[in-house]
């Protein structure tokens, strides 16, 4: 690799050079003694001298913290766990999520609470236990701004919570608008906007209506017309924020313009999100999770085949619509279902999955020419 070149660009230089690229596992990651359903980058890691770290939670009931400990011995594990969050939870832990600055854990379980640890001089502590949901706590999302925090569950609702003085969380609203179980909520990156995804084949866009200081729903993609025809299990959105990918139990992934702010009327209209494309043909068994990387561009899906995907937009000058092509498929990423990927907010080449086999891996999107020597990460 050119010595110039930031990994971000070299992948995508790769990429457009119809090059071949391969994921290599860096470290398998044990501990956990039931299915990891999902991982969550710290998203200050690696800034100011903090060391990079993430969060996995488990059916075992705990959180566990991970934490980037370079050695010289190549014999020496990368990644270890330093702390281990339990006894607050009495049922599986289902998803997590740190604040934009990092200094909170969230964490949501099937026992209808979400914990909120803070993160001072490398403890862990539960300072809130936040209780509404009358049963499984499905998802968890911090806003861009760090001030609301958004639960979703099997009771059909999303909660929204806001941060107060002292540390003190109090529900903003309640939103009721899907027919069945709600699998999972995520902030916009920039807008106080929530997406919510769920067992009903749709997704709801959630907004602040100020005039009534409550939220309220501004749109609903899916059918009929344009939208998934099976439970829509994640989402996520391109660093800009201006499109959206989620994936469903229908075997495709759909990418959405969510550039306009569906709340607010121009020229006397709103300007609803719309589809883009789908991208189908791919995916044997139910999509899981799906990921798109603020660096790269890439999006990584995992699903119920075991198998982790790697997709690339392509670039056509004439096309009426981004399409999108498979760049690479992991078979047995996992020994059993996919539930979760994430790729690391600042490193382009390093991506966590966690699957039902109880593990959680690191992997390093490498050149399959020089698998050996075309690494990119460059993690201290």
């Amino acid at each position: 690799m050119d010595g110039g070149s930031s990994p971000d660009s070299a992948i995508s230089d790769w990429l457009l050079a119809g090059d071949d690229l391969d994921l290599r596992l860096v470290q398998q990651l044990e501990g956990h003694t039931d299915k990891v359903w999902n991982v969550a980058w710290n998203p200050v890691c690696g800034l100011g001298g903090k060391p990079p770290m993430f969060a996995s939670c488990s059916g075992d009931r705990t959180v566990r913290v991970w934490e980037h400990q370079p050695s010289r011995d190549p014999c020496s594990p990368l990644w270890v766990c330093v702390a281990v969050l339990e006894e607050m939870h009495k049922r599986t832990v289902r998803a997590c999520d740190w604040s934009p600055d990092g200094k909170f854990l969230a964490t949501a379980s099937f026992d209808g609470t979400t914990a909120v640890w803070e993160h001072v001089g490398g403890e862990f502590e539960c300072i809130a236990s936040l209780e509404g949901h009358e049963n499984e706590v499905k998802s968890v999302s911090w806003s861009a701004s760090g001030m609301l925090l958004a639960t979703c569950g099997r009771d059909k609702s999303v909660w929204i919570w806001e941060l107060q003085p002292g540390n003190e969380f109090e529900c903003a609203s309640v939103l009721h608008g899907h027919t069945q179980d709600v699998k999972m909520v995520q902030f916009h990156p920039s807008r106080e906007i929530l997406v919510s995804a769920s067992y009903d084949n749709s997704i709801k866009v959630w907004a602040e209506d100020i005039d009534n200081d409550d939220w309220e729903c501004v749109q609903t993609l899916g059918n009929p017309g344009r939208g998934h025809t099976s439970t829509v299990w994640a989402l996520s959105f391109e660093s800009s924020g201006d499109r959206m990918v989620s994936c469903s139990d229908d075997l495709t992934l759909m990418v959405w313009d969510t550039s306009s702010d569906p709340s607010k009327n121009v020229d006397g209209k709103s300007v609803p999100w719309k589809h883009l494309c789908t991208i189908s043909g791919y995916h044997d068994r139910t999509i899981f999770s799906v990921d798109w990387s603020k660096s790269t561009g890439i999006i990584a899906s995992g699903a119920g085949d075991d198998c982790i995907r790697l997709f690339f937009e392509t670039r056509d000058d004439l096309a009426q619509a981004p399409g999108f092509k498979m760049v690479l498929k992991k078979d047995k990423g996992h020994s059993t279902d996919v539930n979760c990927v994430k790729w690391h907010p600042r490193e382009p080449c390093l991506l966590a999955s966690a699957g039902d086999d109880c593990m959680v891996k690191i992997w390093e999107v490498v050149h399959r020419k020089s698998s050996r020597n075309g690494s990119l990460h460059n993690q201290s």
